[in-house]
């Protein structure tokens, strides 16, 4: 009864005049700003923000949660069409949406895209509002050695991301590290492999190495190869849109999985949308009866992690409204929204400021509901960006590219790093190196620093604290079974491979 009363508070909040058009302002925004390749979530609340400082504190929060979630609807356009992701969370969109484009089937990965999202919402959101008690409570148990843990975890589940061999993740994996340690060390202040440029103090920028594996990779591989008039115009048609019975029937076990670990990594502060896409498409593929198919236009490579996104997205509000422990710089953007209107999140919100809460998470329904609305229509116009000349399109990536970077650090440095990125990128692909786990290695590698360092200096420098903790334990053994099992699964198609050569 208490949690209907919520619900019809607020429903009365959300469905209010200024509440409604900046639920949608919101989510149109996100939209427009995650179609376009280079412009992230950070970048686009980064711009937006101040205007927040002027609006009543609910309707600030519903319209930048409109942009937070309305973009990573926006940015598997830009996945599935160009290989260029709108967004770091849409990056492993583009393993399996992008092939799906080449072989003519782009509508129809934009409208199962779509439908992921809006399941992976809503159960965020069920989610949300039923269990956000206690998956605080869960997640407020987890200490440094248990997020360590996860962190592994997530590391080596990314190697087994890749289509080549287990070794070649792992050694990506190790790559995206190296670069996540450049900056200025945390604890001591000492710069590291910055080489005099004080622009690296900072770190590389997540949307440089994003852009520049990804999208300026796939520009210079694609230069002299591809001729619009080749594209059949049957594929971009609103009927082609339309998904058969195979394609539903292969969705549904991937949104529930995806639904699942997205809402369960969204309510951890550190780890978000991200690394739940990243790891649902892991799981997914080592689930799979035939792996083989991922990288080469599978369904399931697109329901799973898109799915995933989308939950872990609402979900991620749960340690940052109930906890106040922001889980990226984008929920910090929010916390700071809060505090700016003299809001202190934390457990006392719920009682102390329902309308507020109740009627933030009321305008996740309208908003997720207004994507569908959007997006569906559009998805025929987004298709058509096919059709424009490849020698005008290129140049204009390449430009919103150059944009987006700029405008999160204005930093010309991050333009240089794009560029060299890029063409380090290139090379990867050349050689068959896989380029995800590289992402999700950067991403997670500075947080499994921080994680063993503070686990080290808890213990006085005792490695055993990390299977002395029975949670921690677990999630070790579990990451050694997944590293066994890949290594394992190598050699025997390394063995077939060599069986079936003359």
């Amino acid at each position: 009864m208490d949690l209907f009363s919520n619900a019809l508070l607020g429903l009365s909040v959300a469905l209010s005049f200024n509440n409604l058009l900046y639920c949608f302002l919101g989510v149109l925004v996100g939209t427009f700003l995650g179609v376009i390749p280079g412009v992230g979530v950070l970048a686009a609340i980064s711009m937006l923000f101040p205007i927040t400082f002027h609006m009543e504190p609910t309707a600030a929060l519903i319209m930048l949660a409109g942009i937070w979630y309305g973009t990573t609807y926006g940015g598997s356009t830009a996945s599935i069409l160009l290989n260029v992701p709108g967004s770091p969370t849409n990056a492993i969109t583009c393993l399996d949406g992008y092939p799906m484009t080449k072989q003519g089937r782009g509508g129809v990965a934009l409208f199962m895209t779509t439908i992921a999202s809006l399941v992976g919402g809503s159960i965020g959101i069920v989610l949300l509002m039923l269990f956000s008690p206690i998956i605080a409570a869960y997640a407020l148990s987890f200490s440094a050695q248990e997020y360590f843990s996860l962190m592994l975890l997530g590391l080596v589940a990314a190697s087994s991301v890749s289509n080549g061999s287990f070794t070649k993740g792992l050694l990506m994996v190790v790559v995206g590290v190296t670069i996540g340690m450049v900056g200025t060390d945390i604890y001591t202040g000492t710069p590291r492999f910055i080489f005099g440029l004080l622009d690296l103090g900072d770190g590389v920028s997540l949307i440089a190495l994003a852009m520049g594996i990804f999208g300026i990779s796939e520009v210079i591989a694609s230069i002299g190869k591809v001729n619009t008039k080749d594209l059949d115009q049957k594929t971009l048609s609103f009927a082609a849109m339309k998904p058969n019975k195979d394609d539903i029937k292969r969705s549904w076990g991937p949104m529930a999985r995806g639904a699942g670990i997205g809402s369960f990594f969204g309510t951890l502060p550190g780890t978000g949308p991200s690394l739940a896409a990243f790891v649902s498409y892991a799981i997914e593929k080592r689930c799979s009866k035939t792996p083989s198919h991922f990288g080469k236009g599978a369904i399931e490579g697109i329901m799973a992690p898109e799915t995933a996104n989308s939950a872990a997205d609402q979900t991620s509000f749960i340690p940052t409204l109930s906890l106040g422990l922001p889980g990226s710089p984008t929920m910090a953007l929010m916390l700071g929204a809060l505090m700016i209107h003299g809001i202190a999140p934390g457990p006392q919100l719920m009682t102390e400021q329902p309308d507020l809460f109740w009627g933030l998470v009321m305008s996740f329904w309208i908003g997720n509901i207004l994507l569908v609305i959007l997006n569906i229509p559009l998805i025929g116009v987004w298709v058509r960006v096919l059709t424009i000349p490849y020698h005008l399109l290129f140049p204009a990536i390449l430009m919103f590219i150059a944009i987006g970077t700029y405008s999160v650090n204005y930093s010309v440095i991050d333009i240089l790093l794009v560029a060299g990125f890029g063409l380090f990128g290139y090379i990867l692909r050349c050689f068959q190196y896989p380029m995800a786990p590289l992402l999700l290695g950067f991403v997670l590698g500075p947080l499994i620093e921080q994680h063993f360092r503070r686990s080290m200096l808890l213990s006085d420098g005792q490695l055993s604290t990390f299977i002395d903790r029975p949670i921690s334990l677990t999630i070790l053994i579990i990451t050694l079974l997944i590293a066994i099992w890949g290594f394992w699964s190598g050699l025997k198609s390394h063995y077939r491979q060599m069986a079936t050569q003359p």
